[in-house]
């Protein structure tokens, strides 16, 4: 007798597809290698980020201030040489650019940082500069000895 088969035989199942199965792992390759190349432009452009004039700063015990404004930095090197943030300026021309790069705000942050082996009176000079323009918070920047050095 003929009859229907039921269960598996040879052409059992030719009519239906496969059911689709997703890959049950990630390939973190990509990932890893995208990573990588970010650190290594993250190590790369971090020095970059710091203010360019070189001076040796003077060491002070006195606690850093926090502030939420970027503040602009005027720098006097060891020869005399006054700089905003990393454009060199004369003493006279030192005043009309702050005032404006500021737009003659007197509340604007103005940290000086002065070379150690600087004469004390070119500090000043640039300190009464800038009061005198009517900047009031002007400040001078040191480092912080590290601990146990002198």
């Amino acid at each position: 007798m003929a009859g229907p088969m039921m269960g598996g035989g040879p052409g059992a199942g030719r009519g239906r597809r496969r059911s689709y199965r997703p890959m049950a792992e990630i390939n973190v390759t990509p990932f890893v290698d995208v990573m990588l190349v970010l650190l290594i432009v993250f190590m790369v452009t971090a020095p970059l980020l710091s203010v360019g004039v070189p001076v040796d700063l003077p060491q002070t015990q006195a606690q850093a201030v926090s502030s939420t404004d970027d503040p602009l930095v005027v720098t006097v090197t060891r020869d005399g040489g006054i700089f905003v943030q990393e454009t060199q300026v004369q003493i006279g021309n030192l005043v009309p650019l702050l005032v404006a790069i500021t737009d003659a705000n007197p509340e604007a942050r103005i940290f000086v940082r002065g070379d150690r082996e600087l004469r004390y009176g070119r500090v000043m000079e640039v300190m009464g500069a800038l009061n005198a323009a009517g900047f009031r918070r002007v400040a001078l920047v040191a480092e912080i000895p590290p601990p146990g050095g002198s």
